[in-house]
Order: structure tokens, then sequence, then C-alpha cells
């Protein structure tokens, strides 16, 4: 009997083969990520055989950006968010302007006019939420100064997207593509005479401002509350469920009411949570379903790609591989080490940085549907994504192998002599290990 279930296919495929060549990837010594992104090529569109459901694919890989958004904030107080506002605001934007340049210069000389080019640009700005943070959490960088730098970076990169995800379809006709509608509150608030550009700017950053507003003045007091009455009830099943309603569900408002992505949503439905006693078993009893999340949402990743355009458009994606891993990384550095931060955190900002994941696909999509770019600025973003997500787990195993190293040992030191109170202090643990003997 034939059941028509895609979503249950498209799991269950994309779970067992992701498995399987993760395993394969682990025995070549290549990073995990390399096995789960070639079971999405497999059951992708562009290759023969089974074709997994695509949009279903993409839906939960959302999950896994929630999932994983909402055990950072978790880690995260909002003291610690603040703390490093000084750098990551600044840095996130002038890192976006520089890599949106060096985009819309690609996209310029591939013909697609000024405001493609600023699609596109924009869309290798972003790091990508999934990878950022798997790699911190793999590394355990996330509770240290640089991983919450990173983090904040992030942030302010998700804050930055849902701007322009908001202001690109009222003014895709500008940008070169299919006009479109004002939202009824963009509407109103321009005929006010302050523009379309400044109307759809002020009703999404009064729709951010009631988001956070609500979390910290009511979700500080509320969540946290919440999940200690559900626990006093003894009832384990009923806790892990309450922690995962919480998240999804603050993420769902935050997407529908406040126009806020769903990762940022999650992200402050955690920091919130983390202010209540059981953040620690919340955070363990979500981790299952984080892994695994995230395991679809590299699957998700490797059915966009289509291999044609390797031999197809070579040039293109090697500036546009070049874009994502050079400008960005080095402009990543050049910013933290302007800020007064050492090398290694610099760094380490920078191969963090250097991915492009969900937000550059949503654009790009957005970008091809408002016919603001054409298909092959697709293709272009999901090949860089999938280069740069399979070089990252590489930089960072040779930002730690450098770490390791031991600084270098002066040639020949001078004996310097002995203060008259006698060997300093580090010394007397090895001459009494000597008198003992």
């Amino acid at each position: 009997m034939h059941y028509d279930t895609p979503l249950i296919t498209t799991m269950a495929v994309g779970l067992v083969l992701a498995c399987i060549l993760g395993v394969v990837a682990h025995r070549m010594r290549l990073p995990l990520i390399a096995g789960y992104l070639a079971a999405g090529v497999i059951i992708g569109p562009f290759t023969p055989g089974f074709v997994a459901n695509q949009e279903i694919a993409s839906q939960l890989a959302e999950m896994g950006v929630i999932l994983l958004m909402f055990g950072v904030g978790l880690h995260f107080s909002l003291k610690e968010l603040l703390a490093v506002k000084a750098i990551a605001i600044p840095g996130a934007i002038v890192q976006i302007a520089v890599a949106t340049a060096a985009g819309a210069g690609l996209g310029w000389l591939l013909g697609w006019g000024l405001g493609g080019g600023l699609v596109f640009g924009l869309a290798l700005s972003v790091a990508s939420t999934v990878v950022l943070l798997r790699a911190l959490q793999e590394h355990d960088l996330v509770a240290t100064p640089q991983g919450r730098i990173a983090v904040g970076w992030l942030i302010v990169e998700d804050l930055v997207m849902v701007l322009a995800l908001v202001m690109i379809p009222p003014l895709a006709g500008l940008l070169g593509g299919n006009a479109q509608p004002l939202e009824d509150g963009a509407a109103e608030v321009a005929r006010l005479g302050i523009g379309t550009v400044g109307a759809t700017i002020l009703v999404t950053a009064a729709k951010v401002a009631a988001f956070v507003a609500v979390m910290l003045i009511v979700g500080r007091r509320v969540i946290p509350w919440l999940l200690e009455f559900v626990a006093n009830t003894g009832q384990r099943e009923l806790f892990r469920l309450s922690v995962l309603a919480i998240a999804l569900g603050v993420a769902f408002a935050a997407a529908t009411v406040f126009g806020v992505s769903f990762a940022l949503g999650a992200f402050f439905a955690g920091m919130v949570m983390a202010g209540s006693t059981l953040s620690a078993q919340a955070l363990k009893d979500t981790l299952p379903f984080r892994d695994a999340f995230a395991v679809l949402f590299f699957v998700a990743v490797g059915m966009l790609f289509n291999p044609a355009v390797l031999w197809q458009q070579p040039f293109s994606v090697m500036v546009t591989v070049l874009i994502i891993l050079g400008v960005k990384s080095v402009a990543a550095f050049a910013i933290v080490r302007a800020f007064g931060h050492g090398r290694q955190t610099a760094l380490t900002i920078a191969a963090a940085l250097a991915q492009i994941g969900e937000f550059s696909f949503i654009l790009v999509v957005m970008g091809v549907d408002l016919a603001i770019l054409p298909t092959a600025a697709r293709d272009l973003v999901v090949s860089g994504a999938l280069v740069s997500i399979l070089v990252n787990p590489l930089l960072f195993r040779l930002l730690e192998d450098q770490s390791r190293q031991p600084e270098p040992r002066p040639e020949a030191a001078e004996p310097v002599a002995e203060p008259a109170g006698g060997p300093a202090a580090e010394d007397l643990p090895q001459q009494q290990e000597r008198g003992a003997a």
C-alpha cells in the first residue's frame, strides 16, 4: 500500500543518508558536514534518482535554526550581549557594507544592474547561524570573549537582514524588479509624507522595538515562572514539552506578530529563559532535537546545489567564494584589530564569519522571485555556501593548531642574577624536588 507522506519520506531518507555519508566522511577524515551536504545533493532535484520535497526540507531546516538560536540564548544574558555592542554593532555594519560592495561589483560585471548587485552582495554578507554556532560549540568557544563577540555580531547581522527582507519588496521596482504594494501599516505611514523608504524603516524598527520590549518586560517574568511551574509537577515529559513549546511559540509569535525572524525570536526566548534556575536542564533536554534538525539544515542546503554551475560559470563561482572566504574574513579581521582586540580573537571572528547560509538563500530567492536577480545568482549563492560550509571547519582546525604551537623561545638569553632575597618563587618547587631526590 502506498501512502503520500512527503514529510516522513523527506525526514527518513534525509537522516538515513546523512548518517551513512557522515560515517563515510568521518572515515575519510573530512568534516561531518561534508557527508550531510552530499546527502542533500544526492536527493536534490539536480541529480538522478529519488528527489525529496524541497519545501518541506527547508522548513525542517528552519526548525534547526530555531532550536540552535534558542540554545545560544540560554547561554547568554542581556548583560553579556550589551557588553559586546561597542564592537558588534559597528563591526557587523561595516563588514556587511564591504561584502555587499564586493558582491555588487561582481553583479555589475555580470550585467545584473545596481539593484541586483546590491541584493546579491547582501546575500554574501551574512553568516549562517547554524554553521557559526556549530563551530563555536564544537570548539568550546560560545562562552569565551571571542564567542560572545561572534554571537553579538551575528545578532546584528540578523537584524540588518530582517530590515532588508522587509524593505526589498516595496523597493523592488527601484531595484530593477517587479514593483510590489506596501503593507497596510507602511502604506498608512507613507501618507505622512516621509516616503516609501522612510515608512518601511520606521514600521520595521517599531515592530522590532515592540518585540524586544515585550520580551524584556513581560517575558523575563512569565517564561521563568512558567518553566518552574511545570517543573514542580514532577513530570519530566511535561518539562521537555514546555521548553520546546516556549522556544517554538515565541519564535512563531515573533515572526507572525512582530515581523522578526524565527531565529531572532528563539534567541530572545532562550536569553529570557536563562534567568531561570532550570536553564541548564532546558538546554540539555533540547540538545537531541537541535542536533537532528541541524543535520537536516545541511541536507536542505545540499538539495539546492546545481553541480552544473561549476563548469558553466567557473569564474563567477571562484569570485563568489573569494568574496565569502577572503573579503569578509579580511574585513572582519581588520575591524576587530582596529577595536584593539588581540590577533587570536580577530582570527576567530574572521574564521567564524567566513561562510554564508540560511538568510543568504532567503534573500537570493526573494530577489529571483521579484525579478531583481536572474536564477544564475541563486546558483552562485548556493555554490558559495556549499564551498564555504565545507571549508569553515578546516579554518577552525588550522586556527586551533596554530593556537597550540608554543611561542618561540629566545636563542641565547644572558643569565639573570638572582635577587638578594634568594631564588625566585617559581624556582622553589623545582629546587625542593631536587632536595627530596
